[in-house]
């Protein structure tokens, strides 16, 4: 399973060299059908990478002990309740 990690990430960077192909391509597109599909292809594109890094980040945090994802959240929390108490005082 550590070997899947990298490949989710290579796979991700293909997306968008795919999406930086269809802002090129939508970028030189003359014609209302050539536009539409260069859209559509930037908008698919931009979708495929976004949900390829969430799954990667949902599949990471499945190899976390339960100890660190409570830590985690507790971290998480502690920072955002000291940074108003800290807004606050002064």
């Amino acid at each position: 399973m550590i070997l899947h990690t990298p490949l989710m990430s290579g796979s991700n960077f293909i997306h968008g060299i795919v999406v930086v192909g269809a802002m090129v391509a939508l970028g030189v597109a003359d014609t209302t059908p050539e536009r539409i599909l260069g859209f559509l292809a930037v908008v698919l594109g931009a979708g495929n990478a976004v949900g390829g890094y969430a799954v990667t980040e949902r599949m990471l945090e499945m190899f976390k002990s339960s100890g660190d994802r409570k830590k985690g959240a507790a971290a998480a929390g502690s920072g955002a309740v000291s940074a108003t108490k800290g807004g606050g005082d002064a």
